[in-house]
């Protein structure tokens, strides 16, 4: 069965109380509670970007599987955008510069947009939704990552999104070879990818730590520093299947999440589900 088969939109709402959400909600730790505010205020602007540089190519998709696999894309992008924004305001009243982080995301996607080739652009979206599907991944497969996380909103948040970002971590990738992307494209596009990726997490996890009074504590600081060196996301299979997308001739399904779907989908929104109760 193809890993897609069961993919849907999944009408989804999350509460946020006052007081919902600790301080350092990822395990206490600095370091990972900036890092993981600054990846959910960099999705809303990003998922908006991989909705209009997919919807671009619509009306020449001849497929009608892939045709209703990009409508299922959309409509689970839009619902992570919106939800995300939701837990961003949240973010933002504990202290994190979410709304900075997001306008500048915003600011830049709106910019390839414009000016840059449409094919580039699914290039690029292709090759982040192979990032997101790959620590989507990483989360729903290694225990230590979800340990982190404990019990908060922001866990069942990355679970459900990671749920979907595997399910749908196909559909951008074909849609880009329908309309004749080539691999050399794609490669060229992945590494363009990466040094921005990584130069723009690590920069606003900079700038949102300085924002930080925990931060000052050099003891804190320090033992936040090591510990992130030894973070499951960084871990070397992580790399090793990030990197498998610049080998010529691969595929997202590739790397096979049958297996990780069919229990997830079941633990979150089976009959007894933890997040069934979410579900409009």
């Amino acid at each position: 069965m193809n890993q897609s088969d069961s993919m849907k939109v999944r009408r989804i709402h999350f509460p946020h109380g006052e007081g919902s959400l600790r301080r350092h909600f990822v395990d206490g730790d600095l370091v990972m509670s900036h890092l993981v505010a600054v990846l959910s205020a960099t999705f809303p602007p990003g998922e908006d970007f991989f909705i209009r540089s997919v919807r671009h190519y619509h009306g020449q998709i001849t497929d009608p599987e892939l045709k209703a696999q990009v409508k299922t894309f959309i409509g689970q992008e839009v619902v992570h955008g919106r939800e995300h924004d939701s837990l961003n305001q949240t973010l933002r009243r504990l202290g994190y510069p979410t709304h900075r982080v997001h306008r500048s995301v915003e600011r830049g996607l709106r910019f390839n947009t414009r000016f840059l080739p449409a094919r580039a652009n699914l290039a690029a979206t292709a090759a982040l939704e192979h990032y997101t599907a790959t620590l989507a991944e990483n989360l729903l497969t290694d225990e230590r990552s979800r340990v982190l996380l404990g019990d908060s909103t922001v866990r069942d948040i990355l679970l459900w999104h990671a749920l979907e970002e595997s399910e749908h971590k196909a559909v951008a990738f074909d849609v880009f070879r329908s309309i004749g992307g080539t691999d050399r494209m794609r490669i060229r596009a992945m590494r363009r990818v990466t040094v921005l990726f990584l130069l723009h997490v690590s920069l606003w996890t900079l700038l949102s730590l300085l924002t930080d009074r925990a931060a000052y504590n050099p003891r804190r600081l320090i033992r936040s520093l090591a510990a992130l060196r030894h973070a499951p996301f960084l871990d070397r299979d992580v790399i090793s299947q990030i990197r498998a997308y610049n080998k010529p001739g691969f595929h997202p399904s590739d790397i096979d999440s049958t297996a990780t779907l069919t229990h997830w989908r079941n633990e979150l929104f089976g009959p007894h589900g933890t997040l069934t109760p979410h579900l409009r």
